[in-house]
């Protein structure tokens, strides 16, 4: 690390001993980040903030940096690939290793020790404008701190681009409908967020309303509009995201987004709140409408799993599963599935016939509802997307080469 980084400081004033490593050479490391000035630990900020805004630059999603694994390079997410930044230096480990953990509270330094992960948010001023914000994870990789960062895009899409039908819209809408559980599912970087950012801000936009954001971390902040919208996350604001949820029943919400469900407690909870009467709204790392109802039900202890599916078939409203695709222009677009609530996907639910669902996706484009094959299908045929891809993405691959066997 370059001397002049922590004002005229030898970067062996850091001296951290070889042998020491995990949880002890995190200790090591926050005892002398906390003898610096502020100006010197601002400036060790700044270096990293640097890497955050060559982001836009060259249109990257995401930032790896630190660890074994690095190289002592900085690694960016362009159009879907990770790359090397061929812009930017190599980093010995305790370099990287000092840049990451000033970026961490005391407290969060502990997290980190004892769990070997800590998720957090992370704003950089630009300007006038509003900051830019981050979503953090360090984690450790063979005792030594690494960073991801996603970036969160400030512009919300407007709702039109979804490109959903009527009634799905009427499903998502506070004004239309009062109750019922929506979820926004997809593998990581699927853009899961951002759906489920401008389903908010068009009710936000729309309605007369309380919405309660519960996230892990929050990622981006929604101006109050119409509604009032509150943001608390986890670990800060709230124990967890299932206090967050039942603490927010007493604080006369309309809309409760509840970030992740992630386990068989946040489940349950979000079936209760959005049992009580509320509009939920939550996302699933699953990707299609059968494995998102197949993976709540399974995450439930079995001799439960008969009274959630009752109960999931009472409450839920709209599944939309997504994936971002590479496109023929060199970009990205989205493909969905979208499934609805109706009686006979309710009665589908509560009697275990999940295998039935695929069926009324097909059929059900009169509700809106539509399989990940045709959407698919339909990019194929606005020439958006390669035969190839389409085959790479389809989760139904006989189904899919059907299609493209029509033409």
């Amino acid at each position: 690390m370059q001397a002049e980084i922590i004002s005229g400081k030898s970067f062996e004033y850091f001296s951290i001993p070889v042998h020491v490593n995990g949880s002890e050479r995190i200790e090591f490391i926050a005892k002398r980040l906390s003898q610096l000035s502020e100006q010197d630990r601002t400036k060790l900020r700044s270096h990293i903030e640097s890497l955050l805004f060559y982001m836009t630059d060259v249109d990257a999603s995401d930032i790896d940096f630190g660890g074994p694994g690095a190289l002592g390079k900085v690694w960016y997410r362009i159009q879907g690939e990770k790359r090397v930044s061929e812009s930017h230096r190599n980093y010995s480990n305790d370099e990287s290793d000092i840049l990451l953990l000033n970026l961490l509270t005391p407290k969060q330094l502990d997290f980190l020790s004892d769990k070997g992960s800590i998720d957090f948010s992370f704003s950089v001023e630009v300007g006038d404008v509003k900051p830019r914000r981050f979503r953090a994870t360090i984690y450790l990789e063979m005792g030594r701190p690494a960073l991801n960062m996603r970036k969160i895009n400030n512009d919300i899409r407007p709702f039109k681009t979804l490109n959903v039908h009527p009634e799905v819209a009427k499903a998502l809408s506070l004004n239309y409908l009062k109750f019922g559980l929506t979820l926004v599912t997809g593998i990581t970087g699927s853009g899961k967020s951002s759906t489920l950012d401008t389903i908010i801000d068009a009710n936000n936009r729309t309605a007369n309303g309380h919405i309660v954001i519960i996230a892990s971390p929050v990622e981006l902040v929604h101006d109050s509009r119409k509604c009032i919208v509150r943001h608390r996350e986890v670990g800060r604001d709230v124990k967890s995201f299932k206090s967050g949820a039942v603490e927010s029943l007493r604080q006369d919400p309309d809309i409760i987004v509840i970030g992740e469900l992630r386990d068989q407690e946040t489940i349950q909870t979000a079936l209760e709140i959005t049992d009580s009467g509320h509009k939920t709204f939550s996302t699933l790392h699953t990707a299609s409408a059968t494995e998102s109802i197949d993976r709540i039900i399974g995450e439930i202890e079995a001799n439960q799993q008969e009274r959630v599916r009752n109960r999931l078939a009472d409450v839920l409203t709209c599944v939309i599963s997504q994936k971002l695709l590479p496109s023929l222009d060199g970009k990205r677009v989205l493909a969905k599935e979208v499934l609805l609530g109706t009686s006979s996907v309710k009665a589908a639910i509560r009697n275990n016939n999940l295998n039935e669902i695929y069926q009324m996706l097909t059929e059900g484009s009169s509700f809106g509802m539509q399989t990940l094959e045709q959407d698919l299908k339909r990019l194929l045929d606005d020439r958006k997307i390669s035969p190839e891809i389409a085959m790479s993405y389809a989760n139904n691959k006989t189904r899919m080469r059907e299609f493209i066997t029509q033409g």
